[in-house]
């Protein structure tokens, strides 16, 4: 049974940290440029267009989904706005109310298109693969070979930067996740109801090992993702603290 869960296991172990570390990253990243503009605006625009490719392929996964579900759309805007709870919106898309199942597929939709590139530009692009077999084996030699062999790539700072977006940016937002709630209680009573009926050996025979090897790859895609992102909020975090010395601004 415990085989069966290790994607789920692995799943909860990355995704506090990946939360962390992107937000810890984004904040990096804005202090750095508000240090650097004195403006709150220009920072704003610079930190905007730095992940636009990853809010592009955000907003368009949701119109392309939802189009795919025959809902109806409004306006597309990939121009950032700031919001009354201090968070910033970088784009959206209107989509009409439906039903739980679509509103759960259009939400989820940035994070399927995201993972899909996030897993061919990590592992096909650039190699990944060669990292985790190094920590895997606790090896430094394999960990630093792994590392040079992925700087070898060809085009590897564009893949990077690519990656870097798109895992920044492929987390559903909040108005994203508002049907998931509902649905998951939906789906957990039909599982208690199944096992109270004496399905439980039936789906831990035929459906766990699927869901399981379905979170093994979401696995994957916050793999990825938390990598890169420490890989960056170490030397940022440097870099910050080295303006903040220089430049007598606080930041909040």
């Amino acid at each position: 049974m415990l085989a069966n869960l290790d994607g789920l296991l692995w799943l909860l172990l990355l995704l506090g940290p990946l939360l962390f570390t992107q937000r810890r990253l984004h904040l990096e990243i804005q202090s750095i440029f508000l240090l650097l503009t004195r403006s709150r605006e220009i920072s704003l625009v610079i930190f905007s267009f730095i992940f636009l490719p990853g809010v592009l392929l955000h907003e368009l996964s949701h119109f392309i989904m939802a189009k795919l579900l025959r809902v109806r759309t409004g306006r597309f805007s990939l121009i950032p706005q700031p919001l009354e709870d201090g968070r910033l919106q970088l784009g959206y898309v209107e989509t009409s109310r439906t039903d739980l199942v679509r509103d759960s597929f259009i939400g989820a939709a940035p994070l399927v298109a995201g993972g899909i590139f996030v897993t061919y530009a990590g592992l096909s692009r650039l190699g990944l693969s060669q990292l985790w077999d190094g920590f895997v084996a606790s090896s430094l030699a394999g960990l630093w070979e792994g590392i040079w062999i992925v700087h070898q790539q060809p085009d590897f700072w564009l893949w990077f930067y690519l990656i870097f977006t798109v895992s920044s940016t492929m987390l559903p937002s909040a108005s994203d996740r508002r049907a998931w709630g509902p649905l998951a209680l939906i789906l957990t009573l039909l599982a208690v109801v199944s096992l109270l009926a004496g399905a439980g050996p039936w789906l831990l025979q035929h459906v766990m090992p699927t869901l399981n090897e379905g979170l093994q790859v979401l696995v994957t895609v916050f793999g990825i993702s938390l990598a890169i992102h420490f890989v960056l909020v170490v030397p940022l975090w440097v870099i910050r603290m080295g303006f903040s010395r220089l430049i007598p601004i606080k930041v909040v």
